[in-house]
């Protein structure tokens, strides 16, 4: 139960960090479409693992 915990915790601070990221990034207009789409999507992908993971 300890190793489905940690990876829960570790996909979540994944997402986030990615979401966060890209906001403060945007914001300061130092990345570029294409890395915010890549960040983005490797954020969705951990939350996506989450669900399944759930199930």
């Amino acid at each position: 139960m300890k190793i489905k915990n940690l990876t829960k915790l570790i996909l979540i601070a994944v997402a986030l960090g990615a979401g966060i990221s890209t906001l403060v990034l945007s914001v300061l207009g130092n990345i570029e479409v294409n890395s915010a789409i890549i960040l983005l999507s490797i954020g969705l992908t951990c939350l996506a693992f989450l669900k399944l993971q759930e199930m």
